[in-house]
């Protein structure tokens, strides 16, 4: 699958508008795309919300926004990211969660409910 970004987030809200809907929520950053050369994602995360607000044809979507999630390593739980304690955060993607599904390892404690 190919992902295009800011592009793709934009098709998919005016996608919904087409469909009837008044509301959008816009999590992460634009498809989780990868820079290319450093070990970052390409987008902020809060970037597909920033895109949105500025795209012509979406004044009449209300676009909500969703907090970012990540794994409190201090907690042991998922929790909702705090910038201000940064270090304590880990992101762990589905590519990640692949990888430990791959090498049968277990996500951290509290990352999942252990009922599935």
């Amino acid at each position: 699958m190919h992902y295009a970004g800011p592009t793709e987030v934009q098709w998919h809200a005016k996608a919904r508008i087409n469909a009837g809907a008044n509301f959008y929520i816009v999590g992460r950053d634009p498809a989780g795309m990868s820079h290319p050369t450093e070990k970052r994602d390409l987008y902020d995360a809060d970037h597909g919300k920033k895109v949105l607000s500025m795209a012509p044809g979406l004044e009449r979507l209300n676009i909500l926004p969703f907090k970012v999630a990540a794994y409190d390593t201090k907690q042991k739980k998922m929790d909702f990211f705090d910038p201000s304690r940064k270090d304590d955060f880990l992101f762990i993607s589905g590519t990640k969660m692949c990888t430990l599904a791959k090498n049968r390892e277990s996500p951290p404690d509290g990352f999942m409910c252990p009922g599935g």
